[in-house]
């Protein structure tokens, strides 16, 4: 399939009100329609920024992302191609940690966007104008219906690029591994993931001790106050002597963290890492990331969507594989 000339983002925000759940729509005046809240990608934003841009545009809210789903593919004026990513999102307090850390964005005009609207996914199905935002709300419903909506975020991240291991023993004289600092690019890649972490909402921020993963997400813990916790046993050296004790603090996060939660790993880990995630994933989500070593370039994360529904165990209902762009 050849790449579209456009790419945009957009989200069905929902929430529960009187037991029942709602999503939001907008009415667009040009096209006297009525679709789920939507843009095109601006300058070198990520589709993620993107989302997060457009839902505060729109509809004047903060939210953070949730489950994706999937995409639209249309034509547009000139024979071009637009395509757009969609997310389940929810709200968000201005005063949220995750959302103070975003840049100011300025509403969209009433002739862009005139009225935003809560309705019942029975209302919704009538007033969509377009077939491609009734299917998303179709895949949005059947997520609902086997109660996988709700989802906590668990971000799997390898530190960003740090300085060889040859290059630092020679500056360092005696190399000490959990010293090894990050290079400018790293550096620059940290920054990157602020506007990923912000955009899934993250509040708690695991790392190895080791230098280079703590300052891999340094950046978002220093721009919304949360304290980076580190966990011994996620050091290479600590997995290298015993890498169940990694597989037992993944089955921890993945069967009890109910706050979104980044993880800062080595990548010696990470095979071991993500033989623990696989067994909380269905092969068909499972097949959506490498199935190999390297998982994760550096800088890279994975984003694994965790439903933890009453009864049952705790399950992956998506994996998303994103890498930070450059400032």
């Amino acid at each position: 399939m050849s790449k579209p000339d456009v790419l945009g983002a957009g989200a069905v925000i929902w929430r529960m009100k009187n037991r029942t759940i709602q999503v939001l729509v907008v009415h667009r005046p040009s096209w006297d329609d009525w679709s789920f809240p939507k843009g095109k990608v601006k300058g070198e934003e990520s589709l993620h920024e993107c989302c997060i841009r457009e839902m505060r545009e729109e509809t004047g809210l903060d939210v953070v992302l949730g489950v994706p789903l999937g995409s639209q593919r249309y034509k547009i004026a000139g024979g071009r191609t637009k395509k757009v990513r969609y997310w389940l999102a929810t709200v968000k307090s201005k005063g949220h940690p995750a959302v103070k850390v975003r840049p100011k964005v300025s509403l969209a005009s009433k002739k862009e966007v005139d009225e935003v609207r809560w309705v019942s996914l029975k209302q919704a199905k009538k007033l969509l104008t377009h077939k491609g935002d009734r299917e998303i709300l179709g895949y949005m419903k059947d997520l609902w219906s086997d109660d996988k909506h709700k989802t906590v975020p668990l971000v799997l991240a390898r530190h960003t690029r740090a300085m060889k291991r040859s290059a630092w023993k020679e500056k360092d004289g005696e190399g000490a591994e959990h010293t090894r600092p990050l290079t400018s690019t790293g550096h620059e890649r940290a920054e990157g993931l602020v506007r990923v972490f912000s955009a899934y909402g993250v509040e708690r921020v695991i790392s190895s001790p080791w230098k280079r993963c703590r300052d891999s997400v340094a950046p978002y813990a220093e721009a919304t106050g949360y304290e980076i916790e580190t966990e011994a046993a996620l050091t290479e050296a600590a997995h290298k002597k015993k890498p169940r004790a990694v597989a037992v603090l993944v089955r921890k996060w993945l069967r009890k963290e109910m706050r979104p939660t980044v993880v800062c790993l080595h990548r010696p880990t990470l095979p071991t890492v993500m033989e623990t995630v696989e067994e909380f994933t269905p092969q068909a989500i499972m097949r959506q990331v490498p199935e190999k070593d390297p998982w994760l370039r550096t800088g890279e994360v994975i984003v694994a969507h965790v439903a933890n529904r009453h009864g049952k165990a705790p399950t992956i209902v998506a994996l998303e594989k994103i890498r930070p762009l450059l400032d």
